[in-house]
């Protein structure tokens, strides 16, 4: 037994999937930290976070083993299997036998869900596995196109078809996630500077355009917005405006009231956040384990996610730097907005914190993830450059 493991760590970058057991391990500790003294008792958060990342982890090691190119040539099934789950949803709230489809927990107008008893699993995560695979070939066939009108409308359609499917499920935060994955896997194949500030030239005239109009966004969704950037709404509404803001507000007073060192895990009394357990997860940590132990904590989050690019940039297959890429996107993407809700910087937008949130369908996508990219790393050679075969 101990050999195969000892020749599977000489070929596999160790530091990295123990980095991401670590972020496990600190996820489950919280958990249980919080679901004894906040949810008196109720462990079922610890259950399933520890076993989706042990689940997650055996899929990791297994898919670690197989040539991500054939993962890619095999596209057909996954889509097909992924994106079948996800256009399921849109029945919303359709029960057939014990299966309701398009569930959307605690009373939100987020339909991404399937519910099979007591469980849940949202369908979209793995959907992000699948997508990467695809725009990443995609990428892959077109690299030395990329550019070209015709070629860059064809990955623009790639990108924004399953965007509008995800925004239709009332699942926002998930669309941004997708975008910041093509972006990032844009990018990193070479597109040209001009296309990327027209891009965000006409992102924030879209948004603009959007908060004015109030067309595509719900109207809650552009009271957050106005909450956190309009100085004259708590003179205007101060009743909604602080209705909005609560959990913000109080998931600021949480993490101030860590101080340098925090107040300890498995305390009693801290300050009441709605569900912290979730997108908040941050505030609780920040409490509990204060300033040093964010650092700590924050240093090995992020270095995952800077692993992952250098596994990108190791690759000499562009393939594997693409699929890399799109997981270094998502990861880091969903780092910043989520400690920026947290900090009261930006919206709550629904983006939760990789490894740390509560929810099993998250924790296992992160770890379907690591394997995609432990593969690349396993599959590839070293290299000095991004692109050696260009």
């Amino acid at each position: 037994m101990l050999k195969p493991l000892q020749r599977y760590l000489k070929q596999t970058d160790w530091i990295y999937l123990f980095m991401c057991i670590a972020c496990s391990a600190m996820s489950v500790t919280v958990l249980l930290s919080y679901s004894i003294y906040e949810r008196g008792g109720n462990l079922r958060d610890v259950y399933v976070q520890g076993g989706a990342s042990l689940l997650g982890l055996v899929c990791a090691l297994l898919l670690s083993r197989v040539d991500y190119r054939m993962l890619a040539n095999v596209w057909p099934l996954h889509v097909i299997f992924t994106w079948g789950l996800v256009l399921s949803t849109l029945l919303k709230n359709k029960t057939i036998g014990p299966i309701t489809f398009g569930w959307a927990p605690n009373g939100t107008e987020n339909y991404s869900w399937i519910r099979l008893g007591g469980l849940s699993i949202q369908p979209t995560e793995l959907a992000k596995l699948s997508f990467i695979l695809t725009f990443a070939m995609h990428l892959d066939n077109v690299r030395e196109r990329i550019n070209h009108p015709l070629e860059l409308c064809k990955l623009l359609l790639h990108l924004l078809v399953p965007a509008v499917i995800i925004h239709i499920q009332g699942d926002d935060g998930t669309v941004l996630i997708f975008l910041a994955i093509g972006a990032t896997m844009l990018f990193s194949a070479g597109l040209s500077l001009k296309y990327v500030f027209g891009a965000l030239t006409a992102a924030a005239c879209g948004v603009a355009a959007m908060l004015v109009s109030g067309k595509g966004l719900s109207g809650y969704q552009i009271q957050r917005v106005l909450a956190l950037f309009d100085p004259t709404m708590p003179e205007r509404d101060p009743a909604l405006y602080n209705e909005i803001m609560y959990q913000q507000d109080a998931g600021r007073v949480s993490i101030g009231s860590g101080q340098i060192f925090g107040r300890g895990l498995f305390q009693p009394d801290h300050n009441y956040v709605p569900e912290a357990r979730n997108d908040f997860i941050f505030s609780y940590m920040a409490e509990c384990i204060g300033f040093v132990g964010c650092v700590i904590m924050l240093s090995i989050l992020f270095g995952v996610a800077f692993k992952t690019l250098g596994t990108a940039m190791r690759s000499k297959d562009p393939l594997g730097s693409y699929i890399c890429a799109g997981v270094f996107g998502s990861m880091i993407f969903q780092i910043i907005v989520n400690l920026g809700m947290n900090l009261r910087l930006l919206p709550v937008i629904g983006v939760t914190l990789p490894f740390f949130s509560s929810g099993g369908s998250s924790a296992l996508m992160m770890y379907l993830c690591v394997g995609l990219v432990l593969s690349v790393y396993i599959h590839n050679p070293r290299s000095d450059g991004m692109f050696d075969e260009r």
